[in-house]
């Protein structure tokens, strides 16, 4: 829902201009000149002062650093891969890398460094950016203020996009205690410290801080409730939402933002009326920002829609935001130079394209009205981009479930449900007879001699997409859960701040990493990991029943049963699947055992208070 993505870094990488120092009187003054015209906006100029340079001093590389930053800078910020590969050159030649910066003689390398996090911030490559500017903040002392606060508000906006809350948090507080040493002209902080506002407007001078400095204001409100929103920290977020709106106004980012404030409330309507009032025609393109707005917009009206209830209305306006964004991406791709993948186009446009996240939340609306085969086509999309993601599996196993329920309709359309049981019927009326087939012939008939891996809404497809998010889920940890439970379930609200993201490939879940990454949705935390490993097992002992496997069926079932924090409806089918298992494989005593009434209590889809302590 947050509409506010500010990603505006790639402006930061002209700094390194103010960094030529030279020996001699000339040195330094084209060094002046180089950094004043590029200022100005007169990059042609400044490369001819920085060309002058390279004449007397061939051996600095931070002459063609800055150089090579010009020039993307006089390309309009579209030569994205010769900077790219530039600044892997020079990083190649002065035999430097961020891993081995340890002590302040290797500060004078930090723009480089930095000039590489702005690229992988904008090929999506957040860990790798967070590890360069986390490296950079250990040495911010030496650094000047503009700098120092690009650095900060990189690594802000990398915080945000990874979950890492409490560090976004922590880095603000630190933003703006630089910002008011900067207002009193103390060590370390400028009042420019908007250095991520647009392009060129960062490099003004001490004397010009008063817009500067609100600008700076606003802007760490914004981060503020973006991170309070992802907290879901209504209490804390209302208070900045108000100090947004007395810096911003009623801008369409600001609007946006109090929007998704009160969709968290549950004040749908409201957020609606707000997301009307904001004038998105006259936010800035695409091609300057990186954010198709319009796309936004109707992406948050089908969000809200959808929490209403009303699914058919939130479909209509995700489809509206999927053409809006392949529109821009249209447009995109007729500027993109041929054979270069990131040239061509303007670097913040890398952002641009949402289409996977928007075909996610298509998919997830088209399984809630009853469209499970043309939502299996949205999330088969969605989940080659985002397959780590455990409950996307989940849910395109849900869809070949719906679509393979074995209705006359599904019958006649040739979906696959019974196909290859039943081998023929022989005789009418009274006297009509149905002859099975042989498990091997079913087997055969079934797949029609394709691999099970192929993406079709099958059963035997549905059995693979919940094996894999089976594996994606971290190991079950029942000593651990007992140790941490008390204490986490209060703490569950700030555990996006751990930082462990990037572990999920691991699968593995440490002392401090109570949550799982799931892209493009909100991490999973504890309980919800819990609830998750609960349903994949369900509908794991369903597949399996369903293939005929029983043992599987039955072990899936086991499992399910013996989870610590199970609702009564999931507790009631666990063992009416190991029931129906145990019955096919002719352990009839085993089977009553399940099918004991007192086994089941309740049939709820919570959790009950007894249950929820022994958590």
């Amino acid at each position: 829902m947050a509409a506010d993505k500010a990603g505006e870094q790639g402006s930061e990488k002209n700094e390194g201009s103010a960094n030529c120092s030279g020996i001699s009187d000339q040195e330094k003054e084209l060094s002046r000149c180089s950094f004043q015209a590029f200022t100005a906006g007169s990059y042609e100029t400044c490369v001819q002062h920085l060309g002058e340079l390279k004449e007397i001093n061939k051996d600095d590389y931070k002459i063609m650093l800055n150089m090579a930053v010009t020039e993307f800078y006089k390309s309009n910020q579209t030569t994205t891969d010769q900077l790219k590969q530039t600044l892997n050159q020079l990083r190649n030649e002065v035999h430097s890398a961020v891993d081995e910066m340890d002590s302040l003689d290797d500060v004078e390398n930090s723009m480089l460094y930095y000039n590489q996090a702005v690229i992988l911030y904008y090929l999506r490559q957040h860990m790798e950016a967070i590890a360069i500017g986390e490296k950079l903040y250990q040495f911010i002392e030496p650094f000047e203020e503009r700098f120092a606060h690009a650095v900060c508000f990189l690594l802000v906006d990398l915080y945000l996009l990874t979950y890492q809350t409490e560090k976004a948090l922590h880095l603000l507080v630190v933003l703006e205690k630089m910002i008011l040493q900067g207002n009193n002209n103390n060590k370390n902080g400028k009042n420019e410290t908007n250095n991520n506002s647009n392009n060129k407007e960062v490099l003004h001078t001490k004397n010009e801080g008063g817009p500067q400095l609100e600008a700076a204001k606003s802007k760490i409100h914004q981060y503020k409730v973006r991170a309070y929103i992802q907290m879901k920290s209504l209490k804390a977020c209302k208070r900045e939402i108000k100090s947004v709106m007395n810096t911003s106004g009623n801008s369409a980012p600001s609007l946006f933002l109090k929007s998704n404030f009160e969709y968290l409330r549950g004040n749908y309507r409201k957020a609606v009326k707000l997301l009307n009032s904001s004038n998105i025609s006259e936010y800035p393109g695409f091609m300057k920002t990186g954010e198709c707005v319009r796309c936004m917009f109707w992406n948050n009206l089908g969000c809200i829609h959808f929490a209403m209830g009303k699914h058919n209305l939130g479909l209509f306006y995700f489809k509206k935001a999927i053409q809006e964004n392949d529109n821009a991406c249209a447009q995109l791709s007729s500027t993109s130079e041929q054979g270069k993948k990131f040239s061509g186009r303007p670097m913040c446009t890398l952002l641009t394209n949402k289409r996977y996240e928007l075909l996610h939340n298509c998919g997830i609306q088209l399984l809630h009205i009853g469209r499970p085969l043309a939502a299996f086509e949205c999330l088969i999309e969605a989940v080659q981009v985002y397959h780590s993601n455990p409950r996307l599996w989940l849910r395109l196993a849900e869809c070949c479930i719906a679509a393979n329920k074995g209705t006359p309709e599904q019958e006649t359309k040739g979906l696959p449900s019974k196909k290859g049981i039943v081998q023929s019927v022989v005789g009418q009326g009274y006297h009509r007879k149905i002859v099975l087939a042989s498990q091997s012939v079913q087997n055969l008939l079934y797949n029609d001699g394709e691999s099970s891996a192929i993406p079709v809404a099958s059963m035997e497809f549905a059995a693979i997409c919940l094996r894999n998010a089976l594996l994606l889920l971290p190991e079950d940890q029942q000593d651990g859960s007992k140790e941490n439970g008390a204490k986490n379930n209060s703490q569950m609200g700030n555990t996006d701040s751990s930082g462990e993201g990037t572990e999920a490939c691991s699968n593995k879940s440490h002392e401090g990493d109570k949550f799982l990454p799931a892209p493009p949705s909100s991490p999973l935390k504890r309980q919800e990991l819990e609830n998750l490993r609960c349903s994949v097992l369900a509908c794991s002992a369903y597949v399996a029943l369903a293939l005929g496997d029983n043992l599987m069926a039955l072990n899936h079932a086991e499992k399910l049963l013996q989870q610590p924090r199970l609702s009564g409806s999931l507790k009631f089918l666990g063992h009416l699947y190991a029931a129906e298992a145990l019955i096919s494989l002719d352990r009839i005593s085993d089977a009553i055992t399940h099918l004991n009434p007192e086994n089941v209590t309740d049939v709820s889809l919570g959790i009950s208070s007894n249950e929820q302590e022994q958590g």
